[in-house]
Protein backbone atom coordinates (compact mmCIF):
# COMPACT_ATOMS: atom_id res chain seq x y z
CA UNK A 1 0.00 0.00 0.00
CA UNK A 2 1.46 3.56 -0.93
CA UNK A 3 2.69 5.90 1.89
CA UNK A 4 -0.89 7.79 1.96
CA UNK A 5 0.29 10.46 5.01
CA UNK A 6 0.92 13.23 2.35
CA UNK A 7 -3.28 12.99 2.13
CA UNK A 8 -3.54 13.75 5.85
CA UNK A 9 -1.10 16.63 5.16
CA UNK A 10 -2.53 17.76 1.82
CA UNK A 11 -5.93 18.49 4.13
CA UNK A 12 -4.28 19.78 7.06
CA UNK A 13 -2.33 22.66 4.32
CA UNK A 14 -5.06 22.97 2.19
CA UNK A 15 -3.79 21.67 -0.85
CA UNK A 16 -6.93 20.33 -2.94
CA UNK A 17 -4.78 19.35 -6.18
CA UNK A 18 -2.57 17.48 -4.07
CA UNK A 19 -5.03 15.89 -2.04
CA UNK A 20 -7.27 14.92 -5.29
CA UNK A 21 -4.17 13.96 -7.29
CA UNK A 22 -3.02 11.46 -4.05
CA UNK A 23 -6.63 10.39 -3.83
CA UNK A 24 -6.62 9.69 -7.81
CA UNK A 25 -3.20 8.14 -7.60
CA UNK A 26 -4.29 5.41 -4.47
CA UNK A 27 -7.33 4.64 -6.05
CA UNK A 28 -4.88 3.57 -9.30
CA UNK A 29 -3.22 1.03 -6.39
CA UNK A 30 -6.28 -0.02 -5.41
CA UNK A 31 -6.23 1.29 -1.96
CA UNK A 32 -10.08 0.78 -0.58
CA UNK A 33 -12.10 4.20 -0.74
CA UNK A 34 -13.61 3.52 2.49
CA UNK A 35 -9.96 3.36 3.83
CA UNK A 36 -9.11 6.86 2.42
CA UNK A 37 -11.56 8.33 4.22
CA UNK A 38 -12.11 6.61 7.70
CA UNK A 39 -7.97 6.16 8.40
CA UNK A 40 -6.75 9.31 6.13
CA UNK A 41 -9.64 11.98 5.47
CA UNK A 42 -11.49 11.87 8.66
CA UNK A 43 -9.09 11.97 11.19
CA UNK A 44 -7.40 14.71 9.25
CA UNK A 45 -10.60 17.11 9.68
CA UNK A 46 -10.45 16.37 13.35
CA UNK A 47 -6.78 17.71 13.27
CA UNK A 48 -8.41 20.58 11.58
CA UNK A 49 -11.16 20.65 14.53
CA UNK A 50 -8.83 20.34 17.16
CA UNK A 51 -6.32 23.09 15.91
CA UNK A 52 -9.29 25.46 15.76
CA UNK A 53 -10.40 25.43 18.60
CA UNK A 54 -6.44 25.45 19.98
CA UNK A 55 -6.48 29.08 17.94
CA UNK A 56 -3.68 27.69 15.75
CA UNK A 57 -6.03 27.71 12.93
CA UNK A 58 -8.95 30.15 11.88
CA UNK A 59 -11.86 30.02 9.73
CA UNK A 60 -9.27 31.17 6.90
CA UNK A 61 -7.58 28.03 7.20
CA UNK A 62 -11.12 25.87 8.12
CA UNK A 63 -11.89 27.04 4.46
CA UNK A 64 -8.42 25.72 2.84
CA UNK A 65 -8.94 22.57 4.79
CA UNK A 66 -12.63 21.97 3.92
CA UNK A 67 -11.85 22.09 0.56
CA UNK A 68 -8.94 20.16 0.29
CA UNK A 69 -10.55 17.68 1.71
CA UNK A 70 -13.68 17.82 -0.37
CA UNK A 71 -11.81 17.69 -2.96
CA UNK A 72 -10.92 14.01 -2.37
CA UNK A 73 -14.04 13.26 -1.19
CA UNK A 74 -15.75 14.00 -4.63
CA UNK A 75 -14.01 10.99 -5.99
CA UNK A 76 -14.76 8.66 -3.18
CA UNK A 77 -18.69 9.56 -2.79
CA UNK A 78 -19.98 7.50 -5.80
CA UNK A 79 -17.21 4.66 -5.02
CA UNK A 80 -18.66 4.19 -1.53
CA UNK A 81 -22.25 4.66 -2.58
CA UNK A 82 -21.57 1.76 -5.46
CA UNK A 83 -20.10 -0.24 -2.60
CA UNK A 84 -23.60 0.34 -0.39
CA UNK A 85 -21.35 1.99 2.06
CA UNK A 86 -23.03 3.81 5.07
CA UNK A 87 -22.49 6.86 6.12
CA UNK A 88 -22.48 7.58 9.96
CA UNK A 89 -25.83 9.69 10.33
CA UNK A 90 -27.80 12.26 7.96
CA UNK A 91 -27.92 15.28 8.90
CA UNK A 92 -30.07 18.47 7.23
CA UNK A 93 -28.09 22.32 7.44
CA UNK A 94 -29.18 25.50 5.96
CA UNK A 95 -29.61 28.67 7.20
CA UNK A 96 -32.87 29.64 8.37
CA UNK A 97 -35.20 31.76 6.81
CA UNK A 98 -34.53 35.43 6.08
CA UNK A 99 -31.23 34.94 6.67
CA UNK A 100 -28.65 34.92 3.34
CA UNK A 101 -25.29 34.65 5.26
CA UNK A 102 -23.78 30.91 4.52
CA UNK A 103 -20.09 30.49 6.13
CA UNK A 104 -20.70 29.07 8.86
CA UNK A 105 -23.20 26.81 7.64
CA UNK A 106 -20.85 25.74 4.74
CA UNK A 107 -18.22 25.26 7.12
CA UNK A 108 -20.46 22.94 8.92
CA UNK A 109 -21.32 21.20 5.99
CA UNK A 110 -17.93 20.40 5.00
CA UNK A 111 -16.67 19.49 8.41
CA UNK A 112 -19.66 17.25 8.84
CA UNK A 113 -18.91 15.72 5.43
CA UNK A 114 -15.29 14.98 6.12
CA UNK A 115 -16.78 13.28 9.45
CA UNK A 116 -18.58 10.75 7.54
CA UNK A 117 -22.07 12.20 7.61
CA UNK A 118 -23.97 12.46 4.52
CA UNK A 119 -25.14 16.03 4.42
CA UNK A 120 -28.42 17.66 2.38
CA UNK A 121 -27.25 21.42 2.12
CA UNK A 122 -30.44 23.27 1.67
CA UNK A 123 -28.53 26.47 1.24
CA UNK A 124 -29.83 30.31 2.47
CA UNK A 125 -33.32 31.62 3.39
CA UNK A 126 -34.55 28.20 4.19
CA UNK A 127 -38.41 28.35 5.20
CA UNK A 128 -39.50 25.46 8.03
CA UNK A 129 -41.32 23.04 5.20
CA UNK A 130 -37.82 22.86 3.46
CA UNK A 131 -36.46 21.31 6.06
CA UNK A 132 -39.27 19.33 6.86
CA UNK A 133 -39.49 17.82 3.80
CA UNK A 134 -35.83 16.78 3.67
CA UNK A 135 -35.93 15.32 6.74
CA UNK A 136 -38.79 13.05 5.03
CA UNK A 137 -36.95 12.18 2.00
CA UNK A 138 -33.72 11.85 3.21
CA UNK A 139 -34.83 10.34 6.68
CA UNK A 140 -32.08 12.34 8.21
CA UNK A 141 -31.98 12.45 11.92
CA UNK A 142 -29.76 15.33 12.59
CA UNK A 143 -30.93 19.17 11.44
CA UNK A 144 -28.43 22.21 11.62
CA UNK A 145 -30.14 25.66 11.58
CA UNK A 146 -27.75 28.65 11.07
CA UNK A 147 -28.28 32.31 11.77
CA UNK A 148 -26.28 35.13 11.65
CA UNK A 149 -28.33 37.88 12.43
CA UNK A 150 -30.25 38.57 15.81
CA UNK A 151 -33.63 39.35 13.73
CA UNK A 152 -34.06 35.80 11.77
CA UNK A 153 -33.20 33.76 15.17
CA UNK A 154 -36.64 33.70 15.97
CA UNK A 155 -36.66 31.46 12.64
CA UNK A 156 -35.43 28.78 14.49
CA UNK A 157 -38.10 28.87 16.99
CA UNK A 158 -40.62 28.61 14.21
CA UNK A 159 -39.05 25.78 12.38
CA UNK A 160 -38.84 23.42 15.35
CA UNK A 161 -42.18 24.54 16.14
CA UNK A 162 -43.31 23.46 13.02
CA UNK A 163 -41.40 19.98 13.35
CA UNK A 164 -43.54 19.48 16.36
CA UNK A 165 -46.61 20.71 14.19
CA UNK A 166 -45.60 17.86 11.46
CA UNK A 167 -45.27 15.12 14.04
CA UNK A 168 -41.77 15.22 13.42
CA UNK A 169 -40.19 16.59 16.23
CA UNK A 170 -39.40 13.28 18.65
CA UNK A 171 -37.27 11.56 14.98
CA UNK A 172 -35.04 14.55 14.52
CA UNK A 173 -31.67 16.20 16.68
CA UNK A 174 -32.15 19.45 15.92
CA UNK A 175 -28.89 21.64 16.83
CA UNK A 176 -28.62 25.37 16.26
CA UNK A 177 -25.51 27.57 15.77
CA UNK A 178 -24.27 31.12 14.72
CA UNK A 179 -22.72 34.19 15.40
CA UNK A 180 -25.66 35.50 17.88
CA UNK A 181 -27.16 32.23 18.78
CA UNK A 182 -26.17 31.11 22.79
CA UNK A 183 -26.33 27.90 24.24
CA UNK A 184 -29.73 30.22 26.75
CA UNK A 185 -31.09 30.77 23.72
CA UNK A 186 -31.24 27.17 22.22
CA UNK A 187 -32.97 25.82 25.53
CA UNK A 188 -35.35 28.66 25.80
CA UNK A 189 -36.57 27.41 21.89
CA UNK A 190 -36.14 23.35 22.69
CA UNK A 191 -33.27 22.75 20.52
CA UNK A 192 -31.59 19.43 21.34
CA UNK A 193 -27.97 21.40 21.28
CA UNK A 194 -25.99 24.23 20.15
CA UNK A 195 -22.45 24.63 18.62
CA UNK A 196 -19.97 27.51 19.39
CA UNK A 197 -18.10 27.04 15.67
CA UNK A 198 -18.17 24.55 12.86
CA UNK A 199 -15.74 22.05 14.86
CA UNK A 200 -17.93 21.56 18.28
CA UNK A 201 -20.92 20.91 15.96
CA UNK A 202 -19.70 17.79 14.74
CA UNK A 203 -18.57 16.15 17.80
CA UNK A 204 -22.37 17.78 18.87
CA UNK A 205 -23.72 15.48 16.05
CA UNK A 206 -21.63 12.66 16.71
CA UNK A 207 -23.06 13.13 20.26
CA UNK A 208 -26.63 13.37 19.49
CA UNK A 209 -26.16 9.70 17.24
CA UNK A 210 -24.51 8.27 20.55
CA UNK A 211 -21.30 7.86 18.83
CA UNK A 212 -18.20 8.10 20.29
CA UNK A 213 -16.82 11.80 19.68
CA UNK A 214 -13.08 13.22 18.82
Amino acid sequence: MPDLQPLNDAVLHGDWKLAKTITEQALAAHVEPLTLLNDHLVPAMNEVGKRFECNQFFVPELLLAARAMKASLELLRPLLAARGTEPIGRAVVGTVKGDLHDVGKNLVASLLEGGGFEVIDLGVNVPPEKFIAAVREKKAQIVGLSALLTTTMPSMRLTIEAFKAAGLRDQVKILIGGAPVTQRFADEIGADGYGENAPSAVNLARKCLGLAVT
